[in-house]
């Protein structure tokens, strides 16, 4: 369930495909002896593995996973520059006050393989800034979803938080092979969603009353990327994060929407 600060409930509406929308999906796909649509063939199909609790290493960041020895004081510390606490309103946790209640947090909830949590690492300061996680993982099917994801004021809008998650999605793709990336929201949480479509997901739906957190209704938002847009995102990400992509300021040259939009464009 991704995490970024604020929300504007008006910027996101909610759209409702209707079951007409797919009649040109069932005309142009495979039929079986019954003259029934149906799903392409996968025969060359494996299970793949699991993530491994292995590091993956970046230009401004690497992320490992958390440790509650090593992380938790860095993570307090991180996560207090959020002062009044808008970080944590869309997570179904928080927020929390004390280094003790986030240990304890990280103890009941972080240290199992699914959610597999990992920690971000700010590679300049060799601090923890923030945590995400695989979750719902299916290797049978080839299906991981990307959640929890809580970085601090000190990485949002910067290079990190983008790094992080291309890392992330690298490893599902590139390395392990995975068939479709999820991401899944508040459908009010309109920074996720924006987030989400910037990195290249595609908005798939509302998931009405899905389940409630914190006394309240959630309503989600599915996005999700599929094995055969990896290539051109691929792509996309390691032209923004190339060192020539960044003034002497440190501004981005070309924003990563632009990117995505033209290597997908190319592709």
């Amino acid at each position: 369930m991704p995490l970024i600060s604020g929300v504007n409930p008006g910027v996101c509406p909610q759209v409702f495909p209707t079951f007409a929308d797919d009649r040109n999906l069932a005309m142009t796909s495979q039929q079986n002896q019954q003259g029934q649509p149906i799903g392409d063939p996968t025969p060359d199909w494996l299970p793949v593995a699991k993530p491994p609790r292995t590091r993956m290493e970046g230009r401004f960041c690497r992320i490992e996973p958390i440790d509650l020895e090593h992380h938790s004081a860095d993570l307090f510390a991180a996560y207090q520059q959020d002062w009044d606490h808008q970080n944590w309103t869309y997570l179904p946790y928080g927020p929390i006050e004390t280094e003790d209640d986030l240990r304890q947090w990280i103890r009941n909830t972080c240290l199992g393989d699914d959610p597999l949590f990992h920690t971000v690492i700010n590679l300049t300061t060799d601090k923890a800034v923030g945590v995400a996680s695989y979750l719902r993982i299916e290797p049978g099917v080839g299906v991981i979803e990307v959640g929890h994801i809580h970085f601090s004021p000190l990485i949002q809008r910067t290079p990190i938080a983008t790094e992080a998650m291309y890392l992330m999605m690298r490893r599902v793709f590139a390395e392990l092979g995975y068939r479709r990336y999820e991401w899944k929201c508040d459908a009010l949480n309109a920074p996720s969603r924006h987030a989400a479509e910037r990195l290249g997901f595609q908005f798939e739906g509302i998931f009405r009353q899905a389940t409630m957190y914190k006394n309240r209704n959630r309503d989600t938002a599915w996005y999700s990327i599929i094995d055969k847009e990896w290539p051109a995102l691929e792509q996309a990400f390691s032209a923004w994060l190339d060192a020539g992509n960044f003034d002497s300021a440190g501004q981005q040259k070309e924003t990563l929407g632009e990117l995505v939009k033209r290597c997908v464009a190319a592709d």
